[in-house]
């Protein structure tokens, strides 16, 4: 077994972005998005990073958010590894604040205009939405202006994903607004849902489960 303190910022950022990313074309991009988004890297993280994902959560790896990469390697350990580990448990949600707050440092420090390209910006945008908490509805105010911002950076191509990722922000602000919270995580948490957030549940129909059109 190795030694979790072996594991680098750049080993977790090339592990979550393919080799030659900013210039695939849009197919692999968009495979890359429908991976990471639906549950395709489940596997790999599970046999690979389940004690990386322990250790960040511990601390051991804060250290890394001292530059823009290491930052960005973390908060894909806190946020996105948590929800295949732990899937459709309260524990993959467990690291929400922790990385949100990693989140919200980087966009007031550099770290975040640091960093090239839109795919990795966006996990800031996606981590800063996953946190519920009484700010909610705020920090998606800002998500939807940082999708929008994405235009500033976006290459030739990219509208579509801008466009997006700005419709997607502002579904998760409109049930954010409608409910203060993420009612599909209500039977997970052993929460009771309103009579609204029950039908809205029935439906099956939330953000991160969308189906393509």
């Amino acid at each position: 077994m190795r030694d979790v303190a072996e594991v680098t910022p750049e080993e977790i950022i090339s592990f979550w972005y393919p080799d030659g990313l900013e210039d695939a074309p849009r197919d692999d991009v968009l495979a890359f998005w429908r991976s990471r988004m639906h549950g395709g890297m489940d596997e790999a993280i599970i046999r690979d990073y389940a004690d990386v994902a322990e250790a960040a959560a511990a601390g051991h790896y804060d250290h890394w958010a001292d530059d823009a990469w290491g930052r960005l390697a973390l908060i894909l350990v806190l946020d996105q590894f948590p929800r295949s580990l732990w899937r459709d448990t309260p524990k993959a949600y467990g690291q929400d604040i922790k990385a949100t707050s990693l989140a919200l440092e980087g966009l007031k420090n550099g770290h975040y205009e640091a960093l090239p390209y839109i795919f990795h910006r966006q996990f800031y945008v996606i981590c800063i939405s996953h946190c519920e908490g009484p700010d909610h509805l705020e920090r998606m105010d800002l998500c939807v202006q940082m999708n929008k911002d994405f235009a500033k950076i976006a290459r030739p191509g990219e509208d579509e994903a801008v466009a997006n990722g700005t419709a997607q922000a502002e579904r998760v602000r409109g049930i954010i607004e409608r409910f203060g919270r993420h009612p599909h995580r209500n039977p997970i948490y052993g929460r009771v849902s309103t009579p609204d957030e029950l039908t809205y549940i029935e439906t099956g129909d939330f953000p991160h489960v969308r189906k393509e059109d």
